[in-house]
Parts: structure tokens; sequence; C-alpha cells
């Protein structure tokens, strides 16, 4: 039925770029026709390389990402980003800035990239970025970048709903310490000293090798972890500006990619990601019932809280207890 997110679900599957426009748009908005067509597009999803792409503020992980594309359009793979960018404070809308500087890409129909407002959301990524990157997959991408904000310390997100995650750091900038401060070794599966072309950039590979090699443990087996840790990432060299290094990250990641597509590692990621998407939803839907059906009784709960009457404890069991609750009294 036109209007409709099946119909909408079917134009982007088709090849539609403005019905896929359409589609991030009402997945961004978390509207009923975007619900409609994920559900539709979801048994399609599946067969892309989803690859998550963070690191601290300064690395070039946007012209990094550019790179990649490029040389995955060289080998014809359909290449779509996913760049979260902060939020403007006043309308809350996304800065742009990646998609700018990926502009030379405008008119290649294989490739698709899409600025997302983060809205405040926390770990480097938007809200409905899984469902985003899940509709692209269905709709035929070879590889999904997903680039995060670059805050630094809340970046480790991405990797409960990457396949692969890629740690963009550069030399002289100290950021090999903040890296391990923020825990982003631990979720990352490959480590890119970018700027390779900068004096230092050998030493601070050489640098981050000893630091994994002492930090190295078990890979966990927890299904429930934000990601089965790997045994010790890879390091690699590469430069955006003149190209070196690309090649072979690219190679790493379709190694990596191939090699845990029929290993055990692949099921704990997976039950990671729908955790994470269920997660998110459920939160979300929670949310929109305490300031809907429960409106004044969360109001009531806030106030008591703001006065100090209430502990935020006792008032998140009494939230939890009334959204238990079946709102008709029966």
């Amino acid at each position: 039925m036109p209007g409709s997110g099946e119909h909408l679900a079917e134009e982007a599957r088709g090849g539609s770029r403005l019905a896929l426009s359409r589609l991030l748009t009402a997945i961004e908005s978390r509207t009923a026709r975007a619900e409609e067509a994920l559900r539709s597009l979801y048994p399609s999803a599946g067969s892309a390389h989803i690859v998550g792409v963070t690191g601290p503020p300064g690395g070039g992980k946007s012209t990094l990402v550019a790179a990649l594309i490029a040389e995955a359009r060289g080998a014809a793979r359909a290449v779509a980003v996913l760049a979260i960018d902060p939020s403007s404070p006043v309308t809350g809308g996304a800065i742009l800035g990646d998609r700018i500087r990926m502009q030379q890409y405008a008119g290649d129909r294989d490739v698709f990239i899409r600025s997302m407002a983060s809205r405040g959301h926390l770990g480097g990524l938007a809200g409905s970025t899984a469902q985003a990157a899940a509709a692209l997959d269905a709709c035929g991408f070879a590889i999904v970048f997903i680039e995060t904000v670059g805050t630094g310390q809340s970046e480790v997100e991405v990797a409960s709903i990457a396949d692969t995650t890629v740690v963009v750091e550069a030399p002289e900038m100290g950021d090999e310490i903040q890296a391990i401060k923020a825990g982003l070794l631990e979720v990352a599966d490959i480590v890119v000293v970018n700027k390779s072309d900068r004096p230092g950039a050998d030493r601070a590979a050489a640098g981050l090798r000893a630091m994994l090699s002492l930090a190295d443990a078990p890979e966990s087996t927890d299904p429930h972890a934000l990601r089965p840790k790997p045994k010790r990432p890879e390091v690699l060299l590469a430069s955006a500006i003149d190209g070196s290094g690309v090649p072979e990250l690219l190679a790493a990641l379709d190694v990596h990619h191939a090699r845990h597509a029929s290993a055990d590692r692949p099921r704990n990621a997976r039950i990671a990601r729908a955790r994470a998407q269920v997660e998110g939803i459920l939160a979300d839907r929670l949310r929109e019932v305490m300031w809907t059906t429960y409106r004044a009784t969360t109001e009531e709960i806030l106030e008591q809280v703001a006065a100090h009457h209430l502990d935020p404890y006792a008032a998140a069991d009494l939230l939890a207890s009334a959204l238990g609750r079946d709102p008709a009294g029966s």
C-alpha cells in the first residue's frame, strides 16, 4: 500500500535512494511507519559487514573512512556510512561535518552516506543507529561503516552493534594512553595508527603493541558481555592522506569478518547485538509510557525526588511498579 512502511521498505530495497533517505529519517524519528518498514526489512538483513570506527577526536576517522570507501569502490563493493555527529544544542540536528568531508561520493549510487545526530545519546552513537544499520544491510550494502562522534571516553557502545570494531589513533597525541583510559582498546578488533606519514607513527604502533601484549586476556564467552573480547587486536599503520596502508586495512577487515563468520565467536557477538537492539527499543517504549500514560505519576515522583523527599532508587522502584500495572486497573 503506497505510503505504508512496508511500501517504503520495498522501494528502498529496490534501489530508491530517496526512499532510503525517507526511511532513515523515519527511523531517527521513531515513527510507526519506520517500525512497520523495519519489520519488513529485518529478515533480509544479516549479510553486510558492519564496521564500527571509533577513537579519540583528531585521529582522522572521517578521512580514513573516506579512503576505505575509495578502496572498496575500486572492488565494486557497495558501501554505506552512518556518521554520528554531535547534535546542535538548539535544534538537535546533526552538524553534518562528516558528510561534507565525503561529498566526493555524492554522485555514486553505490555509496550512501548519512549523518545522524547523537541527540545527547551516550556512547558515541545515535539512539537509532542499530536500526539504521539493519535497514542499510537489508538494502544490499556490502559494508556499513558506523563512525562514532569521537568524544573520547564513551565510545565503546559501537562494539555492541558492529561485527568489527576499529579504533583509530594518531601519533604524537598521547592517544594510546587516552585509549587505555577510555577502555577503547578493550573493544577493538583492529587498532589503526592513522597519519602514518607523520613522525612517531612507528613508535606509536610499537607502543600500542606492547601495551596490548601486557593487557592480553582470554576471550570472553559471556553472551551478556558488551562484546566478546578478542585475544589481541591487530595494530596497523595507515595514512588517509597518501593512501598507504589502506588496502591492507580493508584486507584485514575482510579477513576478520571471514575468519569469525564460521567460528563460535559470532554467536556471542550476535546475541550482544540483539541485546543492545532490544534493550534500546524497550527503554524507548518504557520512556514513552512514562510520559504519556503515567505522566502525572511520573511528574509527581520527580517532584518528590527534586525536593529530596524521595531518593532516586525508591523513585525508580515506584515507576517500575507503576509501569507494570494495567493502566485500566484490571
